[in-house]
Order: C-alpha cells, then sequence, then structure tokens
C-alpha cells in the first residue's frame, strides 16, 4: 500500500475522511429533525463552566502580564526620576550631602540586613510577582488546552455513537424488508439455476445480510465504549477543575497583596527621607530670604554676627565658601571636602593658634540639620571659593 506520510497509509487516510464524511451527516440529520441526538444537560452544564473558567483565567492571566510590564515600566521612570534629581540639585543648596546619601541609598539600599540597591528592591518585586503569582497561574491554565482537546473529542465520539445507533437500529427495522429483497431475486433466479444451487443462493444472501447486521452491531458496541470511558472520565474531572479555582485567585491576588504592601512600606521609606530634605530646603530658603532682607535694611554689626546675635547661624560665623576642590582630612582636627561642600566659616577662639591659610568652619548642611558646631574643623582656605 502506498504510504501518503509518516505512520498515515492510503487505507488509513481513507478511514478518516469517512468518519468526517459520517459525522457531517449525522450531524445534518440531527439538525433537520430526522435523527436522535444524545442530550447530557448536566455534562453540559460542566462544559459551561469550563469555558467560563477557562476565558475568566485568560483573562487574569493576561492582565496580571500587564501589570508585570508596567512595573517594569515605572522601575525605569522612577531611575531617570532619581537621576534627574541628582542633576538637577546645586551644590549650596541645603541638604546637597543629605541628598546625594539619600540617592546612593536609593541605589544601595539596606533591607532585611543584607545590602540591596533599588533596582533590586523593583527587581525583586518583580521577580516575586512572577514567580508567586504569574507562574502559579500559568500553571493552573496550562491544563485547560488538553482537557478543551479532550471534550472535543467527546464530543465526535458523541457523534459515532449516535451515528452507530442510528445505523444499527435502521437494520433492525428493515430486518423483514431486507429478508423480502433478498426472496424476490431468489425467485427470478429459480428460473436460471438448477434446483440444487437455488439454497446456495439463499444461503449466501442470508449470510450477507446477517454479516451486516453483526458488523453494524460490533462497532455500535465500539463506539459506545469510546465514548462512555471519556464521558467517565470527564464528569471526574471537570468538577474538581470547577472547584480548584477558588484556591489559585486567592493564592494569586494573596500573593500579589503582600509583596505589593512590603515593597511599598520600603520605597515609603525613601519617599519620607527625601521629603524631609525638600521640607528642610525650603525652610532654609526663607530663611535666607529674611536674613537678606534684615541685613538689607539694617546691616548688623561684624561683632554682633561674630558673637551670634543672629540665632539662625552658629555662634562666631563669619562668611560662607564653597569648595572648589576635593581635600581629605589628615587629622582629626580638619574638615574634609568635596566639591560643592557649602561651610560656614567660624572665628577662631585664639586668633594666634590658627596657622596661615587654614580656615575654621562647619559644614552647613551638619549646622541646618544638627544645630550644633560638635562637627566643626579646619581646611585649607584655598580649597574654597566666598560666596
Amino acid at each position: 500500500m502506498a504510504e501518503l506520510g509518516k505512520g498515515v497509509t492510503a487505507g488509513k487516510l481513507a478511514l478518516n475522511v469517512q468518519k468526517r464524511l459520517n459525522r457531517a451527516q449525522e450531524k445534518v440529520l440531527q439538525k433537520l429533525g430526522k435523527a436522535d441526538e444524545t442530550r447530557d444537560s448536566a455534562f453540559e452544564e460542566l462544559v459551561a463552566n469550563f469555558n467560563k473558567q477557562m476565558t475568566e483565567g485568560s483573562k487574569v492571566q493576561r492582565d496580571l502580564k500587564a501589570y508585570l510590564a508596567a512595573v517594569k515600566a515605572m522601575h525605569e521612570a522612577s531611575r531617570r526620576l532619581q537621576d534627574c534629581l541628582a542633576d538637577m540639585y546645586e551644590p549650596d543648596w541645603f541638604g546637597k550631602e543629605e541628598l546625594d546619601a539619600l540617592v546612593e541609598e536609593m541605589i544601595e539600599k539596606e533591607l532585611d540586613n543584607n545590602l540591596e540597591d533599588t533596582d533590586t528592591l523593583w527587581l525583586d518585586y518583580h521577580q516575586n510577582l512572577t514567580d508567586k503569582s504569574l507562574l502559579g497561574l500559568d500553571t493552573y491554565l496550562a491544563q485547560f488546552p488538553e482537557i478543551k482537546a479532550r471534550v472535543a473529542k467527546r464530543e465526535r465520539k458523541l457523534v459515532d455513537f449516535d451515528s452507530a445507533r442510528h445505523h444499527f437500529a435502521s437494520l433492525q427495522k428493515g430486518k423483514k424488508k431486507d429478508d423480502a429483497k433478498i426472496a424476490k431475486p431468489a425467485a427470478l433466479l429459480e428460473m436460471a439455476a438448477p434446483s440444487w444451487a437455488q439454497g446456495l443462493i439463499s444461503a449466501h444472501q442470508v449470510a450477507q445480510t446477517n454479516l451486516s447486521y453483526n458488523q453494524a452491531e460490533e462497532e455500535l458496541g465500539r463506539a459506545q465504549r469510546i465514548f462512555e470511558e471519556l464521558n467517565v472520565e470527564l464528569q471526574d474531572e471537570l468538577p474538581v477543575l470547577w472547584d480548584s479555582r477558588v484556591g489559585v485567585y486567592v493564592g494569586t491576588f494573596q500573593s500579589l497583596a503582600g509583596h505589593q504592601e512590603k515593597f511599598h512600606r520600603e520605597m515609603s521609606k525613601l519617599s519620607h527621607n527625601l521629603n524631609d530634605i525638600m521640607t528642610k530646603l525650603e525652610e532654609q530658603r526663607q530663611l535666607n530670604e529674611e536674613a537678606n532682607h534684615s541685613q538689607a535694611s539694617s546691616p548688623a554689626p561684624k561683632s554682633s554676627v561674630t558673637n551670634g546675635a543672629d540665632a539662625d547661624l552658629p555662634p562666631g560665623f563669619l562668611y560662607k565658601v564653597k569648595a572648589v576642590h576635593e581635600y581629605t582630612a589628615t587629622d582629626n582636627d580638619e574638615l574634609e571636602l568635596k566639591v560643592g561642600d557649602a561651610v560656614l566659616v567660624l572665628a577662631v577662639d585664639n586668633p594666634e593658634e590658627q596657622d596661615d591659610g587654614w580656615l575654621l568652619g562647619v559644614k552647613e548642611s551638619h549646622w541646618f540639620l544638627k544645630k550644633d558646631i560638635s562637627a566643626k574643623g579646619v581646611f585649607p582656605e584655598n580649597f574654597t571659593q566666598k560666596v
């Protein structure tokens, strides 16, 4: 027999074509009302629930994937916004060091005694949602295609069963008519065949009728067995699958809510620190405006400033400088500088002890944050510029 493909012969192909034709013919007869159709309302309800369950699960999966894509987009936007904040924050603004430290903390944040950066915080959030929510949902939905294929196969086998049932029933009802059809040709043959051959002809015709009848009965039994095996399996599995949806949705959204709460709790700490710096920057701006207005209308003598008459500046304040070069302290009484640091220069208690080319001061950010000069130190004057 000619081969048409791997594992497929002309005989198998013809058999499959014949099955499709028989099913199509049976469906047409059922729709026209010329053949009854086996109906199972309880199973049809199970299939309706299955289709509803598959549709709802697929929608949750699709929307969860969209949410994860949004988390990624928000991560990128947050990173760009942090970079923008660091770039635009001018060196002489209040809290420049604190802001740099905060941005650095946003890049390197300590969580649960482990050093993690904000990228890791975002990535962990995304990964946890993927592992604990999406993958569980994917596993749940992965079983639907195979069950859907078996439901469709059951439908086809039910049509085969109905077709075999109708064929067998038609043979049963037409047995007498078939006997009459066999007898009539036999009478015609009597005139042409000898008497000893007439019995053989009749026996052959009866045998042919019985063979068709037996084949139809065997086909009916086989079609019924195949259908019932599929039917019983699905009747057991579909209710269990239907009930499982509750646990799946609870696990998915409970995990989602838990990781959301943890992520936003940690991010809120950073946001709170940033808000404090912005608030203090605004307070400093207002104080500077008031001080400038007061000095413009009634300049205070140098001695009053030196003695600390102005309560918003440290005792002994002389003027402010900004670091134009980085300086690394080599002794405990020295002040370490980074480019852009604003320093409040203080009067030395004993001017004779002050080395030439060195100034005494405290970083402006430390003063406005702590309101003390405990962190004061000396630094080279030529590393700074008066502002």
